[in-house]
């Protein structure tokens, strides 16, 4: 009997727990039937907020995160940098529907081991769950090319390819996505937890780093690009 338990106890610890968090539970559904298909993985739980993400993470001390950087507006790189600091033996891997030119290297900073973007195919997903368990990092072969470029091309590449969004922190870039979800600046305040003047403050440095003059031209920016962001394209300019 105790053999049998034993050898019970090795096979469980064979798969790698995994949690996932998102806040679309179509998606989530697919992605648990993903990776328990998989003989050495399995969800060990789901979780479609921030709060509940935390708690889960505490609770059941997973292997590998699966986190959504759009979560609550791109809230998901915030939850990374405090799952990181918290739970560092914990992997992290940002899954998500925007541009990985724009997002992934926040994900990066922000403690996650790999980006994938949801338009991928299945496979990737694994092999990117594979890869960070692992210990590797990992990227899609465009947005290794991007971040060398960036590092070893510096100049000319980078400032043909750049988008201006590139230049925004994580908190400018929240705002402005909230703005383009048709939030005012106190919605976006009272979602933020911030003060109304804090949003302004953001949205002044958002005209000036986007080069736009007027309140106005920012609001149609954020507009463009979250449907741009939605439709997989990208916008440098309004």
């Amino acid at each position: 009997m105790e053999s049998a338990v034993a050898a019970l106890t090795v096979s469980q610890k064979t798969k790698s727990r995994v949690l996932l968090v998102d806040d679309h539970p179509l998606l989530r559904q697919g992605i648990t039937e993903l990776v328990n298909g998989e003989s050495n993985l399995e969800i060990c739980g789901e979780a479609g907020n921030i709060q509940d993400a935390f708690t889960l993470a505490g609770q059941l001390t997973p292997d590998l995160i699966i986190i959504d950087v759009s979560l609550s507006g791109n809230n998901g790189i915030e939850l990374m940098k405090n799952l990181s600091s918290k739970y560092p033996s914990i992997s992290l891997l940002a899954y998500s529907m925007h541009d990985e030119t724009i997002y992934a290297e926040r994900a990066l900073r922000a403690g996650a081991r790999g980006y994938v973007m949801k338009q991928a195919d299945p496979e990737v997903l694994l092999s990117a769950i594979h890869e960070v368990l692992s210990g590797k990092t990992y990227l899609s072969k465009q947005m290794s090319e991007h971040l060398v470029d960036k590092l070893v091309g510096a100049g000319a590449s980078t400032a043909r390819t750049g988008s201006p969004i590139e230049k925004l922190s994580d908190r400018e870039l929240e705002v402005l996505q909230l703005m383009g979800q048709g939030l005012g600046t106190s919605q976006i305040a009272d979602k933020l937890y911030l003060s109304v003047k804090t949003i302004e403050t953001y949205r002044e440095h958002l005209k000036q780093k986007l080069d736009l003059a007027t309140g106005q031209e920012l609001l149609r920016y954020a507009i463009e690009w979250s449907l741009a962001q939605s439709a997989g394209q990208q916008v440098n300019h309004p």
